[in-house]
């Protein structure tokens, strides 16, 4: 009997998509729900999800927190808690409208918030790092509560359905945002449920992941010896983590975050200029266990720009192109021509290659 979808394990599948405008233009989501549509057979129903960065421009100063709760008890506990060390600007449930592929919806709710600057002090913690712990403690110590998005003028959208659904259940046509991500589920190791949809998001950073990470307990445990706990039961979380702790803590560029997680073999690092061997041989050291090993292909979201990115061996489809002030990244070409048909300068990053696309001067001057 021939197995229906869903019933059958396809290695290669998830469909990940994303595109910035360098000038800082804003750009419908409904655009990207098109992209990522046309990668339906990639996907199974178990998950999808969007990340837009400039959709809050009249909250741009304030971190946008979305969760998930599973129960009303596990909101008034949590709002208490956001209450102790957040002043809250602006809360509300987020607008979705009834699409019947997407069932069983948790509570959905929106809060804008500025930490309170006393607890800031009393922490001695920077701001971030505050945030980022406020985050992590209530993902780890609050049941039925998880913050999926906690950066600043962007946010995450995610569910168990196909991506087209997901984007039509929340609405996306009616946003508009510089940049956007975008992914299709097919999960093969972990289960399919609303927490472990992607993006996966801290702060401004979100990833979506196309692959399997086979050092995923090597990687989990060294990033939690730095204060990071990986609570969403699927490996593509501590991805996110690891960006965070390296760009954000580390000061590594993304560059050297890429030759970090996809790093070259040791026989090519040997091949390089001694200077150079000497540079990715001391990254290779400090940060072996950050090390991602297995296919990959991701595509990192931040505040101003995109990275693409596939594992050393390029296991992985994935392609970019340009059209004017817009670059595209996607698994497919057809995602591409979805919404550009006449994009140029399509091609395959070579596996362990760094593609970075960020806002212009005329952008940042827009969005930042």
């Amino acid at each position: 009997m021939q197995k229906k979808e869903g019933e059958i394990r396809i290695p290669s599948g998830c469909a990940i998509t994303g595109f910035i405008s360098r000038n800082g233009n804003r750009i419908s989501g409904g655009d990207a729900i098109k992209s990522i549509e046309v990668m339906h057979d990639r996907s199974n129903g178990l998950g999808g999800g969007f990340a837009g960065y400039g959709i809050y421009p009249e909250y741009k100063d304030q971190y946008a927190f979305h969760i998930f709760y599973e129960s009303s008890e596990a909101k008034d506990y949590t709002e208490k808690y956001l209450d102790r060390h957040f002043d809250i600007i602006n809360l509300s449930k987020i607008p979705t409208k009834q699409v019947k592929e997407i069932t069983k919806e948790p509570l959905i709710w929106r809060y804008f918030v500025n930490p309170l600057p006393t607890r800031v002090a009393a922490s001695q913690l920077d701001e971030e790092e505050y945030v980022a712990q406020c985050v992590l403690k209530i993902n780890k110590d609050h049941k039925d509560s998880f913050v999926f998005s906690s950066g600043k003028n962007m946010g995450v959208f995610k569910a168990v359905g196909f991506p087209e659904d997901v984007g039509r259940f929340y609405r996306l046509d009616e946003y508009a945002g510089y940049s956007w991500t975008v992914h299709g589920r097919y999960p093969t190791n972990t289960p399919g449920w609303w927490g472990g949809a992607h993006p996966f998001a801290l702060l401004d950073y979100s990833i979506v992941h196309n692959g399997e990470i086979s050092s995923y307990d090597a990687n989990r445990r060294f990033i939690e010896m730095f204060g990071y706990q990986c609570t969403l039961q699927t490996d593509t979380e501590v991805i996110t983590y690891i960006i965070d702790f390296l760009n954000r803590k580390k000061k590594l560029t993304l560059s050297e975050i890429a030759e970090v997680i996809a790093a070259p073999f040791w026989t090519t690092i040997e091949r390089r200029e001694p200077k150079e061997c000497e540079r990715l041989k001391y990254l290779r050291n400090v940060f072996a266990g950050m090390l991602i090993t297995g296919p990959f292909s991701i595509i990192l979201g931040y505040k101003g720009g995109l990275m693409a990115l596939n594992d050393r061996l390029k296991l992985r489809s994935m392609v970019v192109g340009e059209k004017d002030d817009m670059f595209y990244i996607a698994s497919e070409e057809c995602a591409i021509r979805a919404i550009c048909k006449d994009a140029e300068d399509i091609r395959a990053p070579r596996g362990g290659e760094a593609v970075i696309a960020e806002l212009n001067e005329e952008g940042r001057r827009k969005c930042l």
